[in-house]
């Protein structure tokens, strides 16, 4: 009997966030680099990783690709744990990563370069170069030049371009504008704000605070290998006095 009652309650569905990370610790040899770092990633989001340099903000996108040597804790993509994975099964999760040294093949052309990453299983489908070329237009025109010959801004440009011709949706970027003229960072600003339309989640280490600030959806503080302060864009400018302490921006 329904007592007169036929409202059902809805099942309320979630999605896993894109990226889970709990107690993280990692080492280099005996070094202890990481001390049970925590944060969670929304799918879509962009997320800034801000630290002084040592803090260990590279050492968690190593972490998270599987490329330091111990690891503990749980990492999870998608709901999924990689935790115990190696790196290349890390990325068929569709995790691409952009290291700052870039990792430009110097004896290739700049599309040879771009065409050289295949498609990972896990992904529908990656960005196609006309797609990339048409936003990295100056890879277009350096289509043919070899690596050696790119500007530090074109490289740049590549090794992000080649992340994404994987069909990888979660870019873990490392210090993508260090060094760049100031034009290139706002074309490297325009692509990370179109990715965000596009539904990727981006998980950023930047230095340049200017450059980071207007992305981000959430930001996570670094220092001495653990998370210091956690704070989303609505709390920037609260957090503006606490970020100069700890920055000095």
């Amino acid at each position: 009997m329904d007592n007169g009652n036929n409202t059902r309650s809805a099942k309320v569905t979630t999605s896993p966030p894109a990226l889970e990370i709990k107690g993280l610790h990692a080492w280099y040899g005996e070094s202890h680099i990481l001390h049970g770092v925590d944060l969670a990633v929304n799918p879509g989001e962009v997320v800034t990783l801000l630290g002084r340099n040592g803090a260990g903000r590279t050492t968690t996108l190593r972490a998270i690709m599987g490329l330091t040597g111990l690891r503990k804790g749980s990492i999870k993509v998608n709901g999924n744990e990689t935790i115990h994975l190696p790196t290349h099964k890390i990325a068929h999760h569709g995790i691409g990563y952009c290291p700052e040294e870039r990792g430009i093949f110097s004896s290739l052309s700049c599309e040879e370069n771009l065409l050289l990453p295949p498609h990972l299983k896990s992904s529908t489908r990656g960005m196609d170069k006309h797609e990339i070329y048409d936003m990295f237009p100056n890879l277009k025109e350096r289509r043919n030049s070899q690596g050696t010959r790119l500007s530090g801004g074109e490289q740049q440009m590549l090794a992000v371009g080649r992340i994404l011709r994987t069909g990888a949706n979660l870019l873990l970027l490392d210090e993508i504008s260090e060094g760049l003229a100031p034009v290139i960072v706002q074309a490297l600003a325009r692509m990370i704000l179109t990715l965000k339309q596009k539904g990727y989640t981006v998980v950023m280490v930047e230095q340049n605070f200017r450059f980071a600030a207007p992305l981000a959806d959430q930001f996570y503080v670094m220092e001495h290998g653990g998370i210091v302060e956690q704070f989303r864009s609505t709390e920037l400018e609260a957090k503006l006095p606490k970020l100069h302490e700890l920055l000095g921006v």
